[in-house]
């Protein structure tokens, strides 16, 4: 996330969403940082289900360069890393995070029985690791964080797929902007893709006046719609508008 964000553990409640995994609240913000019906399977859904597996059924090659806009909790991280050892692509993942939660908190989280594993030492690499510094954390997945603020980033590649996963709009109103979505769009490999969760009216005309194709899907746990924006340069599936 790249908002001004508490830095004390007493700052930040754990909460345990609908499918029993954990988010956390901010009540400095009033923001959750993961839908409280349910957050892993909100993360599959809409940033495995909806864009990773979805790129993954249109690229015409062997790997793949993500960015995801708020490393936050690290979940989107970890999830994407599983399946990328389950598909067999290799990732390249670079996540920006302007204020990085503090590790005590992090230790706190469950999302590594949630996903399965059998213990946290992966989960907590993802933290553990170096800020600005490319460390492969398997044969199928290289991590990059990059200790920054979106509006101030200039990305160095082009990338296949973009997780945006910023505080909602109405919390975070600087990054949900055409501007912002212009410069992502620009940093997009033809036929790129970026998903959200969010499908408030304002973020749909921005993306559309950013110059993506703009399809509605349905959204996680009970949730009405996310989006999926591709960047033109592919055919891609109809869908609802």
């Amino acid at each position: 996330m790249n908002c001004q964000q508490p830095t004390a553990t007493a700052d930040f409640r754990l909460i345990i969403t609908s499918d029993g995994s954990h988010t956390l609240y901010v009540p400095s913000l009033n923001e959750h940082y993961h839908s409280v019906r349910g957050a892993v399977q909100e993360s599959r859904h809409v940033y495995i289900g909806s864009g990773f597996r979805y790129i993954c059924k249109n690229m015409l090659h062997d790997s793949l360069k993500i960015l995801e806009v708020g490393f936050g909790t690290g979940l989107n991280a970890l999830l994407t890393l599983l399946e990328a050892e389950h598909a067999g692509v290799e990732v390249y993942y670079e996540a920006l995070e302007k204020y990085p939660l503090p590790m005590e908190v992090v230790a706190e989280l469950n999302y590594a029985t949630a996903s399965g594993l059998p213990d946290k030492r992966l989960f907590m690499r993802l933290h553990s690791t170096a800020w600005d510094q490319q460390v492969c954390l398997s044969p199928y997945f290289t991590l990059h964080k990059r200790l920054a603020d979106l509006l101030a980033y200039e990305p160095e590649m082009l990338f296949d797929l973009i997780y945006f996963d910023a505080f909602a709009p109405d919390v975070q109103p600087d990054l949900w902007t055409e501007a912002v979505f212009r410069k992502l769009y620009e940093c997009l490999c033809p036929g790129g893709t970026l998903v959200t969760y969010s499908s408030k009216g304002a973020v749909k005309i921005a993306l559309r006046q950013a110059g993506f194709n703009l399809w509605r899907l349905s959204g996680a746990g009970g949730k009405r719609h996310m989006l999926r924006a591709v960047k033109s340069g592919i055919t891609v599936p109809a869908g609802n508008s």
